[in-house]
Formats: structure tokens, sequence, C-alpha cells
């Protein structure tokens, strides 16, 4: 394998700057959105959804029981 000769890389600043600005220029990152109401607002909303179907389903197996005991007699 030998030994690697490191003294034609050009020293900057920035480490790897050529594989940052690469990957800056393809958009190979996506940007994290930080609105965090947003998303807060957004897992409300979806909580009450689900609060809501387990409710409504709660609310659909009493029913159905009750049917169901009242047959009997």
């Amino acid at each position: 394998m030998g030994r690697v000769d490191n003294s034609r890389i050009r020293r900057t600043a920035i480490r790897n700057s050529g594989f940052v600005s690469f990957i800056s220029e393809n958009g190979c990152v996506t940007r994290k959105s930080t609105d965090h109401h947003e998303s807060r607002m957004r897992r409300l909303r979806f909580a009450k959804v689900v609060a809501y179907l387990a409710l409504g389903a709660g609310g659909t197996w009493v029913i159905v029981e009750s049917v169901r005991a009242l047959t009997l007699f």
C-alpha cells in the first residue's frame, strides 16, 4: 500500500470544504422544519382525531353489547 502523500491537499479553514460545497450545491440535505408550533398543532389535531375515533368505537361497542344483552331477555 505504501505511504500516502497529502502534500498536494489544499489546506483550508473548513475541513472537507469541497465535500460541503458539493452537498450544498446538489441539495442532498433537506432542510429541517423548525416551526415547532406548527408541528405541535399537527400532533394535537392527530391526537384529537384518534381520541374521537376511540370514543366512537367505544360508544359503538357499548351500544352493540347493550342490544345483545337486551335480546337475551
